[in-house]
C-alpha cells in the first residue's frame, strides 16, 4: 500500500481545493507526491462536491464521521500526513484534540491544521473559539507531542463571509430589477482587512503537505491574507458597478445574524462570535501581518473582485 495524505473535512470551504491541489501534484511522476494515496473524508458522499473530488486521480472518499477514525486504521491504511479543518462550535476543542491524539498513536508524522485570524488567537479572548485554536496550538507545541511534526493556519476572514450579502444582492436585483433588501456585511465601513478566498487556504495547505522536507514546517503558524486589504466600501463599489445603479441601503458591522442563531443552554457562546470581528474593525488584520514565508511558499492570488464574480456564478 502507498502512503496517503488524509484530508479531513474535504468538501468544505477550504477541504475541497487542498484535494484537488494535491492530486494533480501526484499526476507528475517526478514530483516526491507521484506515489502517494489521498483520502478524502466527507460526511456527505453523495453531494455533488464529493462526487466531484472522487472523480480526481488518486483521491478515494472516506464517508465517515472523522471523530470516529482510530489510531489502526491510520496505521492500517499508512497515513502519514493529515489536513484538519475542523468546526468552530463548542465542543471543536474535545473533538479536535481526540484526533490528535488519535494521530499520535497511529503513525501520523505530519499534520497541517486550519486556526482563525492570528489577531484574535490567544488565550485571553473573548469570543470563545479563538481560545480553542490557542489551546490546540499549545496542545500540540508540548512535550508530548515533542515527536510529531504540526503546522498552524491562521487565515483572515474568508472572502465568501464578507460577499455573501452583496451577492444576496445582485442575484435580487438580476432578477427582479429592485433592493427589497439591505446590502448588509460584516465589514466596517473604512477598515482595510486582509479577507481571503478558502480555496487559496487549501491550495496553500496543499503545498505544505506536499513539501518533502516537513521539517522546516514544524510547529509554524503561518498568518494568511489575501493580496490586497479592502473595505466595506469597497463591497459596495462592486455591487454598485454590477447593477448600474446606487446601493439604496447598506449596513456595515451587521452582526444580527447572531441573534437568529444563537439557541439554546450555548447561546452565550455563540453571541461571543461578536468580538472576533473587533480587531479587523480596529485595523490590525490587515495583508502586512503575512507570514514572510507564505511568498515563498504559495502566495495567495484571488482578489475580492475575482471571488465576487465567481460566487455570482455559482
Amino acid at each position: 500500500m502507498a502512503p496517503t495524505i488524509l484530508i479531513i473535512g474535504a468538501t468544505g470551504n477550504t477541504g475541497r481545493s487542498v484535494v484537488s491541489t494535491l492530486s494533480e501534484f501526484t499526476q507528475n511522476p517526478n514530483h516526491y507526491l507521484a506515489s502517494h494515496r489521498l483520502i478524502a473524508q466527507t460526511r456527505t458522499a453523495t453531494s455533488d462536491a464529493a462526487k466531484q473530488l472522487a472523480s480526481l486521480p488518486n483521491v478515494s472518499i472516506l464517508d465517515q464521521n472523522w471523530i470516529d477514525i482510530t489510531s489502526d486504521w491510520l496505521r492500517s491504511n499508512e497515513v502519514t500526513k493529515v489536513f484538519i479543518a475542523a468546526h468552530t462550535g463548542p465542543t471543536a476543542f474535545s473533538e479536535e484534540s481526540h484526533f490528535h491524539v488519535t494521530a499520535l498513536n497511529g503513525g501520523v508524522k505530519h499534520v497541517v491544521r486550519i486556526s482563525t485570524t492570528a489577531a484574535n488567537v490567544r488565550p485571553g479572548f473573548r469570543a470563545y473559539y479563538p481560545r480553542t485554536h490557542w489551546a490546540i496550538e499549545a496542545m500540540l507545541a508540548s512535550e508530548d507531542f515533542k515527536g510529531r511534526m504540526w503546522t498552524s493556519l491562521q487565515p483572515n476572514v474568508f472572502t465568501n463571509f464578507i460577499l455573501a450579502g452583496a451577492v444576496a444582492v445582485v442575484k435580487e436585483f438580476r432578477e427582479t430589477g429592485k433592493q427589497s433588501m439591505p446590502l448588509s456585511m460584516i465589514s466596517s465601513k473604512d477598515a482595510r482587512v486582509g479577507v481571503i478566498d478558502p480555496k487559496d487556504i487549501g491550495a496553500f495547505a496543499a503545498y505544505v503537505l506536499a513539501d518533502e522536507n516537513p521539517e522546516v514546517h514544524n510547529g509554524k503558524k503561518y498568518v494568511l491574507n489575501g493580496p490586497e486589504d479592502v473595505t466595506g466600501k469597497d463591497v459596495v463599489d462592486l455591487v454598485e458597478k454590477e447593477i448600474g445603479v446606487p446601493v439604496e441601503n447598506v449596513v456595515f458591522k451587521d452582526l444580527s445574524f447572531l441573534e437568529q442563531v444563537a439557541q439554546g443552554p450555548q447561546k452565550v457562546l455563540t453571541l461571543s462570535i461578536k468580538y472576533t470581528v473587533e480587531t479587523a474593525w480596529e485595523g490590525k488584520c490587515g495583508v502586512n501581518m503575512t507570514s514572510k514565508e507564505v511568498f515563498g511558499i504559495r502566495a495567495p492570488k484571488t482578489t475580492l473582485a475575482q471571488a465576487f464574480q465567481e460566487a455570482l456564478e455559482e
